[in-house]
């Protein structure tokens, strides 16, 4: 089956390149099925591995960096390459880099995957935000530690949110727990759910990005359950990737 992703160019940022990736079969084949690339999943191994090494032939990436995901906020710089059979080691949510040829990839299924830029196309970072990532405004504090590693200015940046739970699937039995009234302007109390990418565009706008440098891929993966993996749909569910690179 032929790799699946949707390809993105920011505007002006010629060699900079971003891709998301989709599900390449039918979701009723099986919850990992479709190309899963997480090694922490029971997935069968050796398929998960050929599912990697599949993403990264068809993105023309020789080296791909990717973090143990922990729902935090923690950012790594010039993260190391890590080999298609192999896990990471660093545990973390956000990562940046100067290197060319280095695809980030930050893996998610249902959570929020972020890119950003340089317009200069010299730095790119990748943050994984889940909802514990909005709580403690990662967006906002990735922003900030990576303009501050590369001296740059966040006016200056970039960012593209990729496909992820959408407004009206997002729902918090629990808001006054989680989330409380800081978040309320967020939250619809009839249906009970959580607009996570409007929240997610504040901060990053809070931050200092300008409004019109910020994009979206406005597709629910739970909704979009045959294209994307989705944890709210399936909880045995694989993982999509979601990669920014320089090119060389």
């Amino acid at each position: 089956m032929p790799v699946s992703f949707i390809p993105f160019v920011f505007p002006g940022v010629d060699n900079v390149r971003c891709a998301f990736q989709t599900r390449w079969q039918a979701a009723g084949d099986g919850p990992y099925a479709g190309g899963n690339i997480s090694l922490a999943t029971a997935d069968d191994r050796q398929s998960v591995i050929g599912n990697r090494r599949e993403l990264r032939a068809a993105l023309g990436l020789r080296r791909m960096a990717e973090l143990n995901q922990v729902h935090g906020d923690a950012m790594i710089f010039e993260p190391e390459a890590v080999e298609p059979d192999a896990v990471p080691r660093c545990d973390a949510d956000g990562m940046a880099t100067a290197q060319a040829g280095l695809g980030l990839a930050i893996k998610t299924a249902d959570c929020q995957p972020i890119l950003l830029a340089h317009r200069s196309g010299r730095f790119v970072a990748g943050i994984h935000a889940g909802w514990r990532g909005n709580r403690c405004d990662f967006p906002g504090s990735g922003v900030r530690r990576f303009c501050e590693h590369y001296g740059v200015e966040p006016r200056e940046l970039l960012a593209v949110r990729g496909p992820s739970l959408g407004p009206a699937r997002a729902e918090f039995i629990n808001f006054e727990s989680e989330w409380g009234d800081a978040f309320r302007p967020w939250f619809d109390a009839g249906s009970r759910t959580m607009d996570l990418w409007g929240l997610t565009r504040w901060q990053l706008e809070q931050a200092g990005l300008l409004p019109r440098n910020i994009y979206g891929i406005d597709l629910c993966t739970a909704s979009c359950n045959r294209q994307f993996f989705s944890y709210r749909c399936v909880k045995a569910s694989g993982r999509q990737a979601s990669v920014i690179w320089r090119l060389d």
